[in-house]
């Protein structure tokens, strides 16, 4: 048996769709197919059923993929043990996080960590997937909550505080019941819980899964919003309304697979993390940045 043909397997179980399946692995959809009809015909069964454009696994295949992943696992450890062996930090790590924190926040970072080690490579993935470490998808993935289960090396990086923000404009007539807020499919985080909390009569007037445009349209004065103080104070748009402490604070935190940590760049690159979230935790928690700069208005929006 090959294989390549089992990775085929897991990731066409993984994303559901030839499509999906066929960017995840940098291939045309046909060769999805004939891979998986090959290794059907391999171990004569069916392993997917195909119902409403979405590939389902029969109930071998159902069996059949779960081999397969811990497979997968097995083959990425002993690629790390392999790695592990090199001293130079140098090549590839893949970091994955939420949008908010790579783009408005990792990214600019990024040139110190290039002095540091110049033949390192950034692969920056953001996302609010949960990239599996174990399989390899992702080097260091950075979570705003710590896992429940898994084989992690896990670390607290920062305390992340979140505040009611609005447009800085003083000609802008903003109805204190008007906000902004994320997109439904992150109704359950704790910050969309709280603002729920704190709508009352109010109306949510834009959603949207960017949070730079949610910072744009508070500065645009669409609406209040309960934003990341690390985000939002940064921003001379926007003014903090709910006072010198943050109303609601959430975790950060560091996953490495445990193989992975002995490899060079990654190593070098928990150690440069580390350390910046270090330097800059004031400005995460987003209570000593408001303080210095005197920002709030006397019309505050009470937090509920």
């Amino acid at each position: 048996m090959n294989w390549d043909d089992l990775r085929f397997l897991v990731t066409l179980g993984r994303e559901g769709t030839l499509a999906a399946a066929a960017r995840r692995l940098g291939v045309d959809q046909t060769t999805v197919a004939r891979r998986l009809r090959a290794l059907e015909e391999h171990l004569g069964t069916p392993l997917f059923e195909r119902n409403d454009g979405l590939w389902q696994p029969t109930a071998v295949g159902a069996r059949v993929l779960e081999r397969a992943g811990r497979i997968e696992e097995d083959v990425a450890g002993i690629t790390r043990l392999a790695e592990a062996g090199a001293d130079t930090v140098g090549g590839v790590v893949r970091i994955t996080a939420v949008s908010a924190l790579i783009g408005e926040w990792l990214a600019p970072r990024l040139p110190g960590l290039y002095a540091r080690h110049p033949a390192l490579c950034v692969d920056l993935v953001a996302s609010n997937d949960n990239l599996n470490v174990a399989r390899r998808e992702a080097d260091i993935a950075i979570r705003l909550a710590r896992p429940a289960s898994g084989d992690f090396l896990i670390r607290k990086l920062a305390a992340v505080g979140f505040a009611v923000y609005g447009a800085a404009r003083g000609d802008l007539q903003v109805s204190a019941g008007d906000w902004v807020a994320y997109n439904e499919d992150l109704d359950h985080t704790p910050e969309m819980r709280r603002l729920h909390a704190m709508l009352g009569d109010g109306r949510i007037r834009l959603r949207s899964n960017s949070l730079r445009g949610l910072l744009r349209a508070v500065a645009g004065g669409i609406g209040h919003g309960l934003l990341p103080c690390f985000v939002a104070d940064a921003d001379p748009d926007l003014v903090r309304l709910s006072g010198a402490e943050p109303i609601l604070s959430r975790e950060l935190w560091m996953l490495i697979h445990p193989d992975a940590r002995p490899l060079a760049r990654v190593a070098a690159t928990a150690d440069w993390l580390v350390e910046r979230f270090s330097e800059e935790a004031a400005n995460f928690a987003g209570s000593a940045a408001y303080a210095a700069s005197g920002a709030a208005r006397d019309n505050k929006v009470a937090p509920g």
